[in-house]
């Protein structure tokens, strides 16, 4: 239980905090070896990011209905990164690029283009700005989240703010983005789950449903309220001294 309680707050924190959650994946492996850690519960763990992101949005999802512009210009946004993803996977190029030393590198890189991406001017916003052509873009650098260390909520913010929307839109959009991401990697999951014939559900997938939608949910509303009073520097420092410090673990 207590495996599943961490791998519910790493999956919960750093789904939606522009941080990497394959570098958090990275160094947790390097001390501790879980024995509960598997393809279901990976789906598992997606499912309860996935709910607790359409229940802090479930407004905005209602307005879909009213908005189908909204919807539409999300799906086109998401289309390059699950082609790519998908392309990845199948000829199995995603592997190539785990290396411990391209996900340190990685994290500090694009932990500095965040940086420099906080600091465009701030006057767009979701309503009234986030066009076709801005879902366009955010989608194809969307596709750079495939690179382990890269972080999706990282590059989509990052992509928002070089497109001049301000903190919190650039948020709500990332958070938005990884509605069809998330309900794809579910999908997918449950599909491979299928195809191996491992239809087991036990406890420990309620709970990691469970646990990683609670953690999923608390840093979204943290996260929100956090950005609109502060700038991104904290996470960049953050990702900066993460970076070198598996950079450190790969060189030993």
């Amino acid at each position: 239980m207590v495996e599943i309680f961490i791998l519910s707050l790493i999956q919960g924190v750093t789904e939606f905090l522009p941080v990497s959650s394959s570098s958090h994946l990275i160094l947790i492996s390097e001390f501790i070896n879980f024995q509960k850690h598997s393809l279901s519960i990976d789906v598992s763990l997606h499912i309860g990011s996935f709910i607790a992101v359409i229940t802090y949005f479930n407004r905005d999802i209602l307005d879909f209905v009213k908005n189908k512009e909204l919807l539409v210009k999300i799906i086109i946004s998401s289309i390059p990164v699950m082609l790519a993803g998908y392309f990845l996977i199948q000829t199995n190029l995603i592997s190539e690029l785990r290396s411990i030393k391209i996900i340190g590198w990685m994290t500090i890189i694009f932990g500095v283009l965040l940086f420099i991406s906080d600091k465009f001017r701030l006057d767009k916003n979701i309503d009234n700005s986030f066009n076709y052509r801005s879902a366009l873009i955010i989608g194809f650098f969307q596709i750079m989240s495939l690179i382990p260390g890269v972080s999706r909520s990282g590059i989509t913010i990052t992509a928002a703010r070089l497109l001049n929307f301000k903190r919190y839109d650039a948020a709500k959009i990332s958070f938005l983005l990884s509605i069809p991401t998330l309900g794809a990697v579910s999908v997918f999951g449950l599909k491979e789950i299928i195809q191996t014939n491992n239809l087991s559900f036990s406890i420990l997938n309620l709970f990691s449903i469970l646990f990683s939608f609670f953690f999923s949910l608390i840093t979204i509303k943290f996260f929100l309220k956090y950005i609109e009073r502060f700038s991104l520097n904290l996470f960049v420092a953050y990702r900066i001294a993460l970076g070198l410090f598996i950079l450190v673990l790969s060189s030993l």
